[in-house]
């Protein structure tokens, strides 16, 4: 495994991440949650474009584990994928956090906004974990069905931005959409306590949605080697 394709995992996060915190604070009290899609689905197909030729364009640990299940990528990867994942992600989070401290002008959302919270005066649990597990498992089906040999080359990125705008513009208005725990865990950095106490089910339910995504994916597809 090459510093490149950690760096590319870093920086496609970042990217994503980027998308979920300025939009999230700064469109969607004016703009809504399309807004949120929208940036999410479009810099998820972006850095898939631009970087996903060098590390697989993952940017989430639910895809990683994902893949791996479904037998397209190393157990052994998988740990330093992630990391690299969450470092960008808490870092996207931390250029944002600055932002919004000095950002003038409008009334913006909080980080506690922004994250994923369950229960209270949120979704429940089941319905959030739910959510969470189908929309992921249907995005590994997405994700390995357009990268078969069978698919035309060149435009898997465009299906995996376009799903998973639609994954957002389904799931935000019950758990405010993760189905990655990298960026769940990087707007709860400056989410304060509700969403560090809720951030368990959004690492829990979109990697097992991920992994049974990836196990259904590797039945159905059945790619010869």
């Amino acid at each position: 495994m090459s510093p490149r394709e950690l760096g590319a995992e870093f920086i496609g996060t970042f990217a994503l991440v980027t998308g979920v915190c300025g939009a999230a604070l700064f469109s969607a009290p004016s703009a809504g949650l399309v807004a949120v899609a929208f940036a999410v689905g479009l810099s998820v197909m972006a850095m898939a474009f631009a970087v996903g030729p060098i590390s697989g364009g993952h940017f989430n640990p639910a895809v990683t584990l994902g893949l791996v299940a479904g037998g397209r990528f190393e157990m052994g990867r998988a740990p330093a994928y992630v990391i690299a994942q969450v470092l960008g992600g808490a870092a996207a989070a931390c250029v944002f956090y600055v932002i919004l401290g000095g950002a003038a002008g409008g009334k913006w959302n909080s980080f506690t906004d922004a994250s994923n919270l369950y229960g209270g005066t949120h979704s429940s649990l089941a319905a959030v974990a739910l959510i969470e597990a189908v929309m992921t498992a249907l995005f590994l089906m997405v994700i390995m069905g357009v990268t078969t040999k069978n698919c035309p080359a060149g435009f898997a990125p465009i299906a995996i931005g376009l799903f998973l705008t639609v994954i957002h513009l389904v799931a935000i208005p019950v758990s405010n959409a993760s189905v990655n725990p990298a960026r769940s865990t990087a707007t709860a950095i400056f989410g304060g306590a509700e969403a560090w106490g809720s951030l368990w089910l959004f690492w829990v339910a979109p990697i097992v949605g991920g992994v049974i995504g990836g196990i259904v994916s590797k039945w159905l597809y059945d790619e010869p080697a």
